[in-house]
């Protein structure tokens, strides 16, 4: 698996719970056209986070960064149902920060024949 990530805040003035509702439905048309496997959302919890982390945190998970790769053109098309549904999210974020991560060890990881 693959994980895109994204820590962020809200704008001012956007209601949490609304900000939710949008990123659920947005997320859903993701995972209803096979765009990605699963996903989650989270909250800092206590303030505790790294400097520059966002209070909110998503985890989009992908089978392959050829899923991932999928899901950005789909959405790059700019074209509805998908435009609503993400400018629907994307308008209510700033200071985002993004990261991609693997399960480890990799499934194809073998060991006793590494140069380094």
């Amino acid at each position: 698996m693959d994980y895109y990530q994204a820590w962020f805040d809200l704008k001012p003035g956007v209601k949490d719970t609304d900000f939710a509702r949008d990123l659920a439905r947005y997320m859903s048309y993701l995972s209803e056209n096979k765009l990605i496997e699963g996903w989650k959302l989270m909250r800092r919890k206590l303030g505790l986070a790294p400097p520059g982390f966002g209070e909110f945190h998503i985890v989009m998970e992908t089978k392959d960064l050829g899923q991932l790769d999928e899901a950005f053109r789909h959405v790059a098309s700019r074209t509805e149902p998908v435009e609503s549904v993400h400018f629907g999210v994307n308008s209510k974020v700033e200071n985002i920060r993004y990261g991609l991560y693997r399960d480890f060890p990799d499934a194809v990881r073998r060991e006793g024949e590494e140069k380094f």
